[in-house]
């Protein structure tokens, strides 16, 4: 069985806006499984999460994206999948569904809809499910739901489906770590493979984003320019210090003219514009939080009072920090 939990990360060595959007994207009590399998097999993942990861630890697995091209994944590689459309996994994209997964705990028989119970399956370990413990496929598999706005922003720099084979710098280490823990049932296990899964998926990205091809966010591809990447960082680090054009410039050590050139040619907005979605989209998730008010949350991301955050918020987000509090409550 298949299973998903919340979304995000965990550990950098500096603020960027890299670190910023997965510390939005954080495992808490996800549902992580180990399938072994032998053929022919095939599930319908009809889940609706916004970002589900495989990795394979033997044999091969077909991905089959909805519209999408099927790719292969073989032993070390992993690939994460973009919701909220479905997918297939098979032994082969040939294979029809046998099984179709509704949620983490919910999956039907695709030949007569009767529901299977996680009870039911055949289990090897204690988060493990199959009926051979030595047939040619195993298979790590967990999901995440979408951890608000700046979460989004992942998501929306993302394609529907990303592979990353192991001899292009996969992360192995972090899928064999999650493999071992997979085995064992001791206490602090969750919080253990919370982290792991946030591991891989972060490893995963950094090495999708490095790849030959990929094509990431712009603000990704500028942390690397000196001048750009310092004030990206700035901002990231102090999102509610009052920055202007010419304080960031200076941080960059650049003129106030080529700083603002250069941030636009490869943000492809300038500077204060970043800075202003940035904000809203960090004090969008600051009002979902228990206990926050309006007056703090604009402090946190740079105003001095209500109204002027208000008025902001209204004119990026479409509704005012109030009817935001409002709905989430």
């Amino acid at each position: 069985m298949i299973g998903s939990d919340a979304f995000a990360f965990v550990y950098v060595e500096r603020v960027d806006a890299l670190a910023d959007v997965l510390r939005a994207v954080r495992a808490d009590g996800a549902v992580i499984r180990q399938n072994i399998a032998s053929p022919p097999w095939s599930w319908l993942n009809d889940e609706p999460a916004p970002l589900t990861l495989y990795a394979v630890l033997r044999g091969e697995v077909w991905v089959v994206p909805d519209g999408g091209e099927a790719a292969p994944l073989r032993a070390g590689d992993t690939a994460i999948v973009r919701g909220p459309r479905p997918h297939g996994i098979a032994d082969s994209p040939d294979t029809p569904p046998q099984v179709r997964i509704h949620h983490a705990r919910h999956c039907t028989s695709t030949s007569d809809g009767a529901t299977l119970a996680e009870e039911d399956s055949p289990r090897l370990g204690p988060r493990t499910y199959g009926s051979l413990a030595e047939a040619p496929v195993a298979l790590v598999t967990g999901a995440y739901r979408l951890a608000g706005d700046i979460g989004q922003r992942l998501l929306d720099a993302l394609p529907p489906l990303i592979v990353v084979p192991a001899s292009a710098g996969g992360p192995s280490s972090a899928v064999a770590l999650l493999a071992e823990e997979l085995d064992v049932d001791q206490p602090g296990q969750q919080l253990v493979l919370d982290r792991l899964l946030d591991l891989l998926l972060v490893r995963t990205l950094r090495a999708w984003f490095a790849s030959p091809g990929a094509e990431p966010p712009a603000w990704y591809r500028a942390l690397a320019d000196p001048v750009v990447g310092a004030a990206l960082r700035a901002m990231h680090g102090d999102p509610g210090h009052a920055w202007t054009v010419a304080s960031l410039a200076a941080a960059a050590d650049v003129s106030r003219a080529a700083f603002a050139r250069r941030f636009a040619e490869l943000v492809g907005e300038p500077p204060l514009s970043y800075l202003t979605s940035w904000r809203m989209a960090l004090a969008a998730d600051l009002l979902r939080e228990p206990g926050a008010t309006v007056a703090s949350v604009a402090r946190k991301v740079g105003y001095q009072n209500d109204f002027a955050f208000s008025t902001a918020f209204k004119r990026v987000r479409g509704a005012s920090p109030s009817q935001v509090r409002a709905r989430e409550r």
